[in-house]
C-alpha cells in the first residue's frame, strides 16, 4: 500500500482528494493541516515524513491573497518557498516523491499565444514571484519531483467563482464581471484526477508541466455559462480590470500549452 502525506488546510484540492480518497483500496491518505504538523519546523516535517513512511508527499500549503501580499512580502515568502522546501527535503531524505500545485501566473500575460512550459516567465506580483520562487527551490532540494501549473480552479467545495454567481445573482438583478481577463477555468476534480494518475501509475517522468482544461474564456464569458446552466436571467455588465481598485497588477491572457503532460503522462 503506497502512503500519501497531503498538507495544507481543509481548502478545495484536499478535499477532493478526501471524496476521492475513499474509493482507494491501494493508497492510504494522511491529511494534517497546520495544527496537526507544523511544517515550518523541519525537524519536524522530516521526523513525520520517516515515522509515517510516506511515500508521496504532496503540498497544498500556500498563501493566495495576491493583493494583500503586496504588503506582506516576506510571510508570504516563507508560505509559499520555505515550507515547500522544507517539505521537498524531507520527501528526497526519505526517498519520497514529491508533487506540487503551483501558477500560471507566473507568466505575465502580455502575449496571445499559449505558453509552453519553457517559455520564459515574468512575474507581475509578490505573490507570483514567490510562486517562481519555490519551483526553483523545489527543483534543486529533489529530482523526484512533479511540479504542475494550473490555472482557474473551481471544485464543489469551498469559496469560488463557480459557487459565487449564483449566489450574487440570487441577491442582484445586475452583476458588473471583469471582461478583458483570458484564461482557462480547471476544474479541480480533473487535477486530482491526474494526481492519482501519477501516483497510481508509479509515473517517474518528473519535472515541470502545464495542467488545465481546454479553451479559453474571460472571467464574464465564465459567469454567463454558470448562469446558463443554472437559468439565472440576471444581467451581466462585462467591465474592465481598470474598474477594480487592485494592488497587484493583473494578466490580460493566459493559457498555457499542453502537449508535454499530453505526451509524456498520456492526458
Amino acid at each position: 500500500m503506497k502512503i500519501i502525506l497531503v498538507t495544507g488546510d481543509k481548502g478545495q484540492l484536499v478535499s477532493c482528494h478526501a471524496d476521492l480518497g475513499k474509493h482507494e483500496k491501494i493508497l492510504k491518505f494522511i491529511f494534517v493541516d497546520s495544527k496537526e504538523l507544523d511544517v515550518t519546523k523541519k525537524e519536524d516535517v522530516s521526523s513525520f515524513l520517516k515515522n509515517n513512511k510516506i511515500d508521496y508527499c504532496i503540498n497544498y500549503c500556500a498563501y493566495t491573497a495576491v493583493d494583500k501580499a503586496e504588503t506582506e512580502k516576506e510571510f508570504v515568502q516563507n508560505i509559499n518557498a520555505k515550507l515547500a522546501q522544507y517539505l521537498a527535503e524531507a520527501s528526497r531524505n526519505n526517498n519520497a516523491l514529491f508533487l506540487l500545485i503551483v501558477t500560471d501566473f507566473v507568466f505575465d500575460g502580455k502575449t496571445s499565444i499559449a505558453y509552453n512550459k519553457d517559455d520564459l516567465t515574468n512575474p507581475l506580483s509578490i505573490y507570483e514571484i514567490t510562486k517562481l520562487n519555490v519551483e526553483i527551490a523545489i527543483a534543486n532540494a529533489t529530482p523526484k519531483h512533479f511540479i504542475i501549473r494550473t490555472s482557474w480552479l473551481y471544485p464543489e467545495h469551498g469559496n469560488n467563482f463557480l459557487k459565487t454567481m449564483p449566489r450574487l445573482g440570487s441577491e442582484k438583478d445586475k452583476i458588473s464581471i471583469v471582461v478583458n481577463q483570458i484564461g482557462t477555468p480547471t476544474y479541480v476534480g480533473d487535477l486530482a484526477e491526474l494526481i492519482l494518475k501519477i501516483i497510481t501509475e508509479e509515473s517517474f517522468d518528473y519535472g515541470s508541466y502545464h495542467y488545465s482544461n481546454e479553451g479559453v474564456v474571460s472571467w464574464c464569458d465564465f459567469a454567463k455559462a454558470i448562469f446558463d446552466n443554472t437559468q439565472n436571467k440576471v444581467k451581466l455588465n462585462p467591465i474592465k480590470t481598470t474598474a477594480y481598485p487592485n494592488t497587484a497588477k493583473k494578466h490580460i491572457f493566459i493559457a498555457m500549452d499542453k502537449s508535454k503532460i499530453k505526451n509524456n503522462l498520456s492526458i
